[in-house]
């Protein structure tokens, strides 16, 4: 974002520095079309969880840490010992921390006061007053922000071309509701402000007397109340900055919002004057944690080494033998936590079975249009632009698709005329009872559960073969998979099939953007399967045997169904194999049913499990990535015949061959995946330990606006992050709010000169917002990163150490 272009403060360099600092501490909100986890913290990573907890205490009421009691029924229970409180005692970077571990249990044994975050002028002119000031705001706001916004959801669409300022100006002029309240000559005002959002914001900035110290800081505060709103801006930023573009989107509701506190002062100033002196000084004060901020750091990493413990204790024992000879099947799977499950019930199936795993989007990062369709769906990770283009059906089949273009949009025709203000009364009364079989169906979960089935999709334009045979190669080399084939290699991306559920993208494949993942699968099939390329990635030194058939396939997580697209390319002498593999699926599904269904309430054993995904009362149809809390990058040999209980993210990977080409596969690993990861972890985090500022709320209470997000009630901010029902059963949390272990077996100097490169993903690191650990050849947790690109020994790999000597 240019503020000096699009809002004109090339005079004012203190405030635009201060506008651009707010905007970076706001995380975005992507649309629920194609809902992606995000890290609510993004803005903060810079500091440590201490530090962004006096940030966010100062600007709203915002916890970062579980309540006192989380880490004490845990301490009294011993899954938090004293090595863990002694360690991460000393592991504190900060000066303030307790000198000694008896008094960290005193301060543990206390509960912390809740944040008291400082006051807005709305805050302090309602105390004053009497009037709700807050709450009008953000009712107000919201009500144009949901038609402004709109991706299509409202019959009557709001007038398009304007910019946010320019189109809440003229929709506040017409807004009578904060005169009634008291706020005469509000409209007015508006009508009188400045044309340009950056005028008016330093309009504000001296009218309300705010020194440059404090400005960032304030505006901060401003942005957070608009929760999910300013989140949706500042997708629109994010996604034209990935574009080489910019968006004031996010500055024009900032201008916004501090209109509102100026108006607000302006009525209440002889009142609030004074109070709002001292506010301003509180935001101009140096930014540095507390006691009780320390505490709560050093109590939250002591329950993360408590974890690593009991994961390095599971890693220590022997994995078991890998089978020799060629695999009957070999099976890439996402990394997807999910997939963890899944992918130890397949290997059960048959010892001669292996798994892969590797990003959903198979390193496709397509640009895709579904059949008899313009619109384009971004299947790849957030963090990257399309690098192809891609559409489903041939050439050819231009009837077809006419005909299916017409259906739809026929169904948009009747679906709009039975929403419409004046048919939908007669449309009830007429046609009522017609939908009658259809509700009965609904209402007890007997209908269908689909599986995308569009047809098979293609590049477009096509990739010449230079293009293909470097795609297929460095896909290959990603998945250290360059030799041992199997007959059939299974490539299976994942989806999810629920019912009523706004939140239904949110339970689809992350690194596709929010869709299911079967595209990428079927494209990279047709990839690998292509002759002309095979000869290529054999001239490269990967050679792919003749009788070797890649197969696409989608996981639906929440039925554990596996459906095959092996019509996509000719399985003539496979007619035999792929029977047995659909035999071997189908009894992995049972067994990871079965396994899942002791988490989920209400489904005794994994009979139920499909039923779920259709109801449309169900507000829990699966547990999606809750629980997660280490990613693995490690040959699977280090994890097979281990139960890590869905919890982890599982990467393959061999660096003894990534060595000879500068570990540019470790770079891709720990710059995407492990980032997208984090993403997961720290939103199911966030929504843990801060649910009302990084949560959703109710699911039963959610009204969808705009198509892009969700109310909880009938009015108010847009809320972000995921519902309460997704990180909790009704009478304890189902996810514990750990930052992610990352474990990597790569020589600790391969990963600090990575680390050096890229300071985003160091401050992830340095920060502990995500923990990295070294594997050794045997898959012990042996080196921790302790920041600043040292490492230390693990008390795991010392152990083991002194065993060799001896032996």
């Amino acid at each position: 974002m240019t503020i000096a272009r699009n809002g004109h403060l090339t005079d004012h360099p203190s405030i635009e520095a201060a506008v651009q600092a707010a905007v970076r501490q706001i995380p975005p909100l992507w649309p629920l079309a194609s809902s992606v986890a995000v890290n609510p913290f993004l803005g903060q990573t810079s500091e440590t969880l201490a530090e962004a907890g006096a940030r966010l205490a100062r600007v709203g009421d915002v916890p970062v840490a579980m309540p006192r009691k989380w880490y004490r029924d845990r301490i009294a229970a011993g899954a938090i010992a004293d090595d863990h409180l002694a360690a991460a005692l000393e592991a504190s970077p900060h000066a303030g921390k307790p000198r000694d571990q008896a008094a960290l249990r005193m301060a543990a044994s206390r509960d912390r006061p809740a944040p008291q975050p400082l006051a807005t002028i709305g805050d302090l002119a309602a105390t004053t007053s009497g009037v709700d000031w807050p709450g009008l705001i953000a009712d107000r706001i919201g009500a144009w922000a949901g038609g402004y916004f709109d991706q299509g959801q409202a019959l009557w669409a709001a007038p398009r071309g304007k910019s946010a300022w320019a189109a809440w100006r003229a929709h506040a002029t017409h807004d009578l509701t904060p005169e009634i309240i008291g706020l005469e000559g509000f409209a007015s005002l508006v009508a009188e402000a400045p044309d340009r959002p950056g005028m008016a914001i330093a309009q504000a900035v001296g009218r309300l007397g705010l020194a440059d110290a404090a400005m960032s800081s304030y505006f901060h505060q401003l942005l957070l109340s608009l929760a999910g709103w300013a989140q949706y801006a500042r997708y629109e930023l994010w996604r034209a900055e990935l574009a080489g573009g910019t968006d004031a989107t996010i500055s024009d509701l900032l201008a916004i919002r501090l209109f509102w506190e100026q108006a607000i002062y302006s009525r209440h100033e002889a009142a609030i004057g004074a109070q709002w002196a001292e506010v301003r000084l509180a935001h101009a004060a140096p930014l540095a944690p507390d006691a009780d901020d320390i505490v709560d750091e050093i109590l939250q990493e002591s329950a993360e080494r408590a974890s690593q413990d009991a994961l390095a204790g599971r890693m220590a024992h022997a994995a078991p033998a890998a089978s020799a000879g060629r695999p009957a099947l070999q099976a890439a799977f996402c990394i997807d936590v999910r997939s963890e499950v899944f992918r130890r019930a397949l290997e059960s199936v048959d010892p001669s079975i292996e798994t892969l795993g590797f990003v959903g989007f198979f390193g496709i990062a397509a640009r895709h249009k579904r059949f008899a369709s313009d619109v384009p769906e971004l299947r790849l990770p957030v963090l990257l632009n399309p690098a192809v283009a891609s559409r489903a059906g041939e050439a050819d089949a231009h009837e077809r698709d006419l005909a299916a273009r017409y259906g739809a949009r026929a169904r948009r025709a009747w679906g709009r005329f039975k929403l419409a203000a004046v048919s939908s009364f007669a449309f009830v009364e007429a046609t009522g009872p017609v939908y009658l079989g259809k509700l009965l169906l609904d209402a007890f979960g007997l209908g269908r559960s689909r599986s995308p089935r569009d047809p098979a999709p293609r590049f477009d334009p096509e990739l010449d073969l230079h293009t293909r045979i470097g795609a297929a190669e460095k896909v290959l080399r990603a998945m250290s998979l360059t030799d041992g084939f199997a007959r059939i290699v299974l490539l299976a991306g994942h989806g999810a099939t629920v019912a009523n559920n706004p939140f239904a993208s949110g339970l689809n494949c992350g690194a596709c953007g929010g869709y299911s993942g079967e595209v990428n699968a079927r494209l990279l099939a047709r990839l690998l399967n292509d002759p002309d390329t095979r000869r290529g990635l054999a001239a490269r030194g990967i050679a792919v045997p003749a009788d070797t058939l890649f197969v696409a396939a989608l996981h639906d997580t929440t039925t554990d169904a596996v459906t095959l697209y092996d019509r996509d390319a000719p399985s003539g002498e496979h007619a035999t194999d792929l029977p047995k593999v659909r035999q071997w699926l189908e009894a992995a599904g049972k067994l990871t049913r079965a396994e899942r269904a002791l988490r989920l309430p209400r489904a005794a054993n994994g009979g139920g499990i499909a039923i779920r995904a259709r109801d449309w009362a169900e507000v829990r149809p699966e547990w999606a990535l809750a629980g997660c809390k280490a990613f693995i990058a490690a040959p699977r040999t280090r994890t097979a015949g281990r139960s890590l209980g869905g919890r982890a993210f599982l990467h393959d990977y061999d660096w003894t061959q990534d060595s000879t080409s500068g570990f540019g596969v470790l770079e891709l690993i720990m710059t995407a995946p492990v980032v997208v990861a984090s993403w997961i972890s720290l939103q199911y985090y966030g929504s843990t330990v801060a649910p009302k500022t990084f949560g959703s709320g109710n699911k039963l209470l959610h009204n969808v606006v705009g198509g892009i997000g969700v109310l909880e009630g009938n009015g108010g901010v847009l809320r972000s992050g995921l519902p309460w029902q997704s990180v909790h059963d009704g009478e304890r949390h189902v996810h514990d709010p750990l930052r992610l272990t990352v474990c990597i077996e790569a020589p600790c100097e391969a990963m600090n000169d990575i680390l050096k490169r890229h300071e985003g993903v160091r401050d992830l690191f340095d920060n502990r917002w995500l923990h990295l650990f070294a594997m050794d050849e045997k898959g012990r947790l042996a080196y921790r990163y302790a920041g600043n690109l040292e490492w230390e020994a693990t008390a795991n790999a010392s152990i083991a150490q002194g065993l060799e000597a001896v032996a």
